[in-house]
């Protein structure tokens, strides 16, 4: 089968790979027929060392089930499913408490074991657990809103769950990608008054105003943080949502930050060393939280709002490829031509 493979920084092929099989009684394997190119998968598309093997890529799909294995009961092949973007039991204690990226029988996808969505077929661990089954006759037109449910709504849906977004706040969010204008979306249905996004991209930054944002920041560094103080009148914002994971973005978030603020980040951080003393979180009695978002503990409730028209998150597309052209959907989310691109197989 074909499937994208990643072979070093900004070299991305698809090529022919094995079909992947069941391993285990509760794996499934599912047919995928439509996906998409993350804003995570950037970095390794900068940075990736040259590598003969290669890495499988995408962690986002809808598909159609092909083969389950003997302990997957309540799904069948021809089922239409998506999946978050990790694979988790939904029993296990940590599941029960709403975290399942950190499953304890669970894992993420691109590697070679499952393989990668951005391929034509890919083997999902713990099945039962991980996958949600979609109407069978759900409109062709909602699919879009629907994978965003794989990650990227969720990802900054999680972002505001987790900073307790609550009405009459002032929200900032870093960051104009797709998680970053999803994070807008969710802060406004959360009932935020006021939502700060800072980015500069004016095709995205018109799109976080349609969805909530009342102010733009154009303005990076110390200049953007004098800006949204001004704006917030010296006080700094309740809450920030960071969705880069660049060291420069979380030095706006805490320079941006009201005391007593909550700061969650969800931009997958490309750093484990971070300031946390006086001046930066500890002389703002600052609360620092967010992480992997847990698509799977939100996945049902926003399934039920896409499909009843409460939420559409699908705009966050903008562009479309092939799978055999998916090196151009890299290129063109890499050079900012494109906010998210939806792959087909």
């Amino acid at each position: 089968m074909r499937a994208a493979v990643m072979f070093g920084a900004g070299d991305v092929r698809v090529v022919d790979v094995p079909e992947p099989s069941i391993f285990e009684p509760t794996d499934a394997i599912v047919r995928v027929t439509l996906a998409c190119v993350c804003g995570s998968d950037l970095h390794p598309y900068h940075s990736m060392p040259a590598d003969e093997t290669g890495k499988p890529m995408g962690h986002e799909f809808i598909g159609v089930v092909d083969q389950v294995g003997a302990d997957v009961r309540d799904l069948a092949p021809g089922d239409l499913v998506i999946s978050p973007f990790a694979w988790a039991d939904n029993t296990c204690p940590i599941c029960r408490d709403g975290f399942h990226t950190a499953c304890p029988h669970g894992g993420f996808y691109g590697n070679w074991d499952t393989g990668g969505a951005q391929a034509e077929k890919i083997r999902v661990p713990q099945a039962a657990g991980t996958l949600v089954k979609l109407p069978p006759a759900v409109d062709e037109d909602l699919l879009p809103a629907l994978l965003t449910l794989a990650d990227v709504y969720l990802t900054g849906y999680h972002a505001a769950f987790m900073a307790r977004v609550s009405p009459g706040q002032t929200v900032t969010v870093i960051g104009d990608g797709a998680v970053g204008l999803s994070a807008v979306l969710a802060a406004k249905q959360m009932g935020a008054a006021r939502i700060i996004l800072m980015g500069r991209h004016t095709a995205r930054t018109d799109l976080g105003r349609e969805w909530g944002a009342t102010d733009v920041v154009a303005e990076r560094g110390e200049e953007g943080i004098a800006r949204v103080v001004e704006l917030t009148g010296g006080e700094g914002s309740h809450v920030v949502l960071e969705a880069v994971g660049l060291m420069p973005a979380y030095e706006q978030a805490y320079g941006v930050l009201r005391p007593g603020g909550v700061i969650s980040r969800v931009g997958v951080p490309q750093y484990e060393d971070a300031p946390v003393g006086f001046g930066s979180l500890f002389g703002k009695n600052a609360t620092l939280n967010g992480g992997p978002a847990p698509v799977r503990a939100y996945l049902e409730d926003a399934l039920v709002r896409v499909l009843d028209g409460r939420l559409d998150p699908g705009a966050v597309f903008d562009a479309e490829t092939s799978l055999e052209d998916i090196a151009e959907a890299y290129r063109l989310m890499d050079s900012r031509e494109a906010l998210k691109v939806l792959v087909r197989p």
